[in-house]
C-alpha cells in the first residue's frame, strides 16, 4: 500500500525527517492464513532485529488481529502492516468487513472465542480501529515499545 493509502493511520508522525522501517502484507482471509502472517512477522521483526518480549507480543498480535478478521468478518482478503519507528511498533490489519462498529473487548471470554482483544489489549500500550474509508472495511491497530539491538 502507498503512503496516504486507508492502511497507514493517521495517528503517524509521516512528516519529513521521520525514519521509519515499515512492511506490509496481504494474505487470503482464511484460517490457514493466521500461521502465514505469523511466519512473515517473524521473519520482518528478525530482519529488524526486535526480539525478546516486545518480538513474541507482535507475533501474538498480529496472530490475534488476524484471526478476528478472518472469523468476524465476511473479506476475502486482510492486509497487515508493520510499522517500527523511534519509540514503537504498531500492527495494524484492515479487513473488508462492513458490519456496524468495531471490535469489541469481551470482559466474559466464555468458551472458546473472546479472548483474543484481551491479550490484544494486556499485551499493547494502545489499541483501537477505525473506518479504513470508501466502505473498504475496517483498520484494527496495537502499539507497543520495543528494543532493537539497534535502533530502528
Amino acid at each position: 500500500m502507498a503512503p496516504g493509502s486507508a492502511l497507514i493511520p493517521r495517528l503517524l508522525d509521516l512528516s519529513p525527517g521521520t525514519e521509519a522501517l515499515r512492511h506490509c502484507f496481504a494474505l487470503p482471509a482464511h484460517p490457514e492464513s493466521v500461521a502465514g502472517a505469523r511466519r512473515i512477522t517473524r521473519s520482518r521483526l528478525a530482519e529488524w532485529r526486535l526480539s525478546g518480549d516486545a518480538h513474541d507480543a507482535a507475533v501474538l498480535i498480529v496472530s490475534e488481529l488476524v484471526t478476528n478478521a478472518v472469523v468476524h468478518t465476511v473479506s476475502s482478503r486482510v492486509v497487515c502492516e508493520l510499522r517500527c519507528d523511534e519509540e514503537r511498533l504498531r500492527i495494524s490489519v484492515q479487513d473488508q468487513g462492513h458490519q456496524p462498529g468495531g471490535p469489541r473487548l469481551s470482559l466474559t471470554a466464555d468458551g472458546e472465542h473472546g479472548r483474543g482483544l484481551l491479550l490484544v489489549d494486556s499485551m499493547s500500550t494502545a489499541w483501537g480501529s477505525v473506518d479504513a474509508g470508501n466502505s473498504s472495511g475496517r483498520i484494527v491497530w496495537a502499539e507497543l515499545p520495543y528494543r532493537t539491538e539497534r535502533s530502528c
